[in-house]
């Protein structure tokens, strides 16, 4: 019977306050459908809709005016965005509206084709996105190098900066953002008084607004700082400013409606690509940014456990997402709009508003549209200049310094500047195209960059290669290596992770012309460790170091890795080969992917066989996938039962034994001292050795099902863990002892099912060690534990983290593991490992020792240095 088994979403855990319904999804699963029930609205919906309503009739207003659209055209577009996108998108929480990023594209369109042209564009642009987001190309979009999106989005902003001030100070913006720059000094000279200042006023206010100290300041922070600004700019231009231009809301019985286009196909294609590209980019780029407040927002909140009115948020649904945008473009073309997109300012307000689902956005859109229709001369009593100068400061924030130290450190600024210079200077999708044109040049310039150098040492050469070796390097690669006297001894270090087919074949052809003439070449890594390769590698498709991961012998290797000594490892991945994986010698021509691990500070773990070396050097091998062999058999067949066992007995003799003889031997001559005692499940998908990067001689493990601890006096008939931990304890003195749990364990699901009436098997009578922690997750005495940045997915997982927790909490009451504790000799450690994510959670240091009561598990990244709170490596 398998002790534990996948979560399942049934009967045994709807109990549970936080439920399964259609509002919980699983993580990195697509969201589920919605299966029906009434449209809800919470009391934080609305009220986070009204503040989303008073930021976007501003802002819509300003990028109507700096588009040079009609003005109601923007109102349009607000309303349809939030109304459309906010019932069929894919992120609940996103808010869409006009296009900040569209503004110079739509103004050049209006200005080229008219209006209503530019509309029946916008319907394109809609229907194009929703084929997109039909055929499931969202997350394609993405892969666009970031450097080249917000160099594309701080282009557009500093355009709209640019013809944004022109209003400021009283004039017209120009037809380019080249244009504009050089109107600025004449527009300097006609400068007007009344719009600068009610401009500079609305600026002032914008940027105060968020730092007003005091009580007082924290109650009038609550009106959004668009709004104020726009509102007092335009009572101060009410009294002071009484003929300053305003805005001109025309009858909507005037309002215009789309065309058919006319004019060159080639064009209005093109401009129907460049609305689509622009849209979406900002609208997935949005909706990931939503993501992540979300996800903030919820780990501030994860000390509460979430009400069962207002279920979290799912994440985004990024497919369907495009559709909704498509959809939404295609209603506000033929309504006489705006192109629509998500708005990240619009969003981060609604998240920081406290809204809770998609009410907020489509209230917001239903507020719009009310004010459209009653509120026209309200709207009309507004600056232009007050408009212009928030539409400035959006384009302005658009230029954002924190992506511009991320581009920089991550040696991509080139990238950014060709983007952002060509977007202003030649357009958006021009500026695009030239973005990708620059990454790809530096992605070749990176790729073919490698240094040789060649020292004579005695007679020997060294030969030392830095970079990565592919085609583009051989000419010069070839050319130095036959500098190299032939029949010379050489040894060749190469210092890279990745070797194309071409650079190996010159490599091999060249050792194999220097041992011929009765030279000797060894080819090193970067520590100086040789590399070679075993006589049974030719004759074996299955990796000697992970058996674990493709123990059905497929014909093609998939990715391992081989750790060396000084910390270096040669990763070899699928369809590449990597430098330091090259057999030397006069012996066999060299084989890529080979390696040898040297003598250092780690051990062979046999479990998992992820491989580390301990005590002497042993050689290993394997080829590197992609390399043509004719000695590569084909696909075994997949055994069963007894000729698995059987079959993984014989290749473990076959490619593991030479590696790891030498050290078991030593361990089986000086003895066991295991300095960790891991107590965790029997589930079959969990490998100790795999997950704590361990091997032979570390840990003392003990497994059982559901990972369960019994406190002394309750384990009649279940001695086996309390002699375990004695013995762990007391004899072979251990410093610290890990309880693991894991996710969709079957043993914690048994329990949340578990009925006064259950038959009394042996398997329930086991499972009764586990019933205290069910009952301390279901005691209102006790808080949750809980995951750091998320809450639990569901009952069980909830379950399988308190039940760590509790049995911590038993091995505190066996009599030795107090009394080391009480010496300080030992430490206890809780662990969560998530299986799907392949992710190991650890308790909190004081939630593990049982001196906090806040017990959180934090994720452990692959930079984590080791620390009080995390499991430390061990060697023998």
């Amino acid at each position: 019977m398998s002790a534990c088994v996948p979560t399942r979403h049934d009967h045994t855990s709807r109990s549970w306050r936080q439920s399964n319904g259609p509002g919980i999804k699983r993580p990195h699963s697509p969201p589920p459908p919605r299966r029906g029930g009434r449209f809800r609205i919470a009391g934080a919906d609305l009220s986070a809709s009204i503040t989303v309503f008073l930021i976007a009739v501003p802002m819509s207003l300003g990028l109507a005016v700096a588009m040079d659209a009609p003005l109601e055209a923007g109102l349009v577009a607000a309303a349809v965005g939030g109304i459309a996108a906010g019932l069929l998108g894919g992120t609940p929480l996103q808010v869409s509206g006009p296009s900040a990023g569209l503004t110079v594209v739509t103004a050049e369109l209006i200005q080229i084709y008219g209006w209503r042209t530019t509309c029946a564009i916008t319907i394109g642009a809609g229907l194009l996105q929703m084929l997109l987001g039909a055929v499931r190309a969202a997350r394609s979009a993405l892969a666009v190098s970031p450097a080249i999106v917000h160099g594309t989005l701080a282009g557009i902003g500093l355009a709209i900066a640019l013809a944004q001030l022109h209003i400021v100070l009283g004039g017209s913006p120009q037809s380019s953002t080249v244009n504009n720059a050089l109107a600025l000094p004449a527009q300097l000279d006609r400068i007007s008084p009344a719009a600068p200042l009610i401009g500079g006023l609305t600026i002032a206010i914008l940027m105060a607004w968020p730092r007003l100290p005091g009580r007082i300041g924290r109650a009038v922070r609550r009106i959004p700082a668009a709004l104020a600004s726009v509102a007092i700019a335009t009572a101060v231009a009410a009294v002071a400013a009484p003929g300053i231009a305003r805005v001109d809301l025309p009858s909507w019985r005037s309002h215009a409606l789309p065309e058919l286009p006319q004019g060159p196909v080639l064009a209005l294609a093109t401009a129907v690509f460049t609305v689509t590209l622009v849209a979406s980019l900002e609208s997935l780029l949005a909706a990931v940014a939503v993501d992540k407040l979300t996800t903030d927002r919820a780990g501030r909140q994860g000390a509460e456990p979430p009400a069962p009115a207002a279920p979290p948020v799912r994440r985004s649904d990024l497919d369907r997402e495009l559709r909704g945008q498509g959809i939404s473009n295609v209603l506000s073309g033929l309504l006489g709009g705006l192109p629509v997109s998500g708005g990240a300012v619009r969003s981060s307000a609604n998240v920081r508003a406290g809204a809770t689902g998609r009410a907020s956005t489509v209230l917001h859109g239903v507020w719009v549209l009310l004010a459209a229709g009653l509120l026209v001369t309200a709207l009309e009593w507004i600056p232009l200049a007050a408009l212009a100068a928030l539409v400035m400061m959006v384009g302005i924030q658009m230029v954002s310094f924190a992506h511009i130290r991320n581009v920089h450190k991550h040696r991509e600024f080139p990238v950014y500047g060709a983007t952002i210079t060509a977007v202003v200077l030649f357009g958006v999708l021009r500026g695009v195209v030239i973005g990708v044109a620059v990454a790809v040049v530096i992605a070749l310039h990176r790729l073919a960059r490698i240094r040789i150098t060649v020292t004579d040492q005695g007679g020997q050469h060294l030969v030392v290669v830095r970079g990565q070796l592919t085609f583009l390097a051989v000419p010069r690669l070839s050319r130095i290596l036959g500098r190299i006297p032939q029949g010379s001894d050489a040894v060749v270090e190469l210092d890279g992770f990745f070797m194309d087919h071409a650079a190996y074949e010159t490599i091999q052809d060249w050792s194999n012309a220097q041992t011929t003439q009765g030279g000797r070449v060894v080819f090193t890594g970067r520590s100086g460790g040789r590399i070679a390769e075993p006589a049974s590698a030719a004759h074996s498709c299955c990796r000697p170091w992970t058996p674990w991961r493709n123990h059905h012998c497929h014909d093609r290797p998939e990715p391992a890795s081989v750790h060396h000594d000084r910390g270096t490892r040669a990763d070899v991945g699928d369809g590449e080969h990597h430098a330091t994986a090259i057999t030397a010698g006069p012996s066999p021509s060299p084989s890529p992917g080979t390696t040898d691990t040297t003598a250092a500070d780690t051990v062979t773990d046999v479990t998992s066989n992820a491989t580390t070396s301990t005590s002497a050097a042993a050689p290993a091998a394997e080829p590197i996938p992609g390399t043509p062999s004719s000695s590569t058999p084909p696909a075994a067949p997949r055994r069963t039962g007894a000729h698995r066992l059987v079959s993984g007995l014989s290749s473990f003799q076959r490619n593991t034994a030479p590696l790891v003889r030498e050290e078991l031997a030593r361990l089986a001559r000086e003895g066991q001292r295991p300095s960790q005692l891991f107590i965790t499940c029997a589930d079959s998908r969990l490998v100790t050795s795999m997950i704590t990067a361990s091997g032979p001689g570390d840990l003392f493990t003990v497994r059982n099902v559901g990972n369960l601890v019994p406190p002394p006096g309750a384990e009649a008939g279940d001695d086996s863990v309390g002699a375990a931990i004695e013995y762990a304890v007391e004899v072979l003195q251990v410093e610290s002892i890990t309880v693991c749990g894991h996710s969709g364990c079957g043993a914690m699901q048994a329990l949340l099912g578990a009925k006064p009436d259950n038959p009394q098997t042996p398997l329930w009578r086991w499972l009764r060690h586990g019933l205290p922690s069910l009952e301390r997750m279901t005691s209102r005495h006790r808080a949750w534990a809980r995951i750091s940045g998320r809450l639990p997915a569901d009952a069980v997982e909830q379950l399988c983290l308190t039940n760590v927790v509790q049995q911590l909490d038993h091995l505190r009451a066996h009599e030795s593991v107090a009394r080391r504790l009480s010496e300080g000799t030992l430490q206890l450690h809780g662990m969560y490992f998530h299986v799907g994510e392949a992710q190991a959670y650890l308790l909190a240091e004081g939630a593990s020792a049982g001196t906090c009561l806040d017990e959180v598990f934090d994720h452990v990244g692959p930079g984590d240095p080791s620390g009080s709170g995390e499991l430390e490596r061990t060697s023998a």
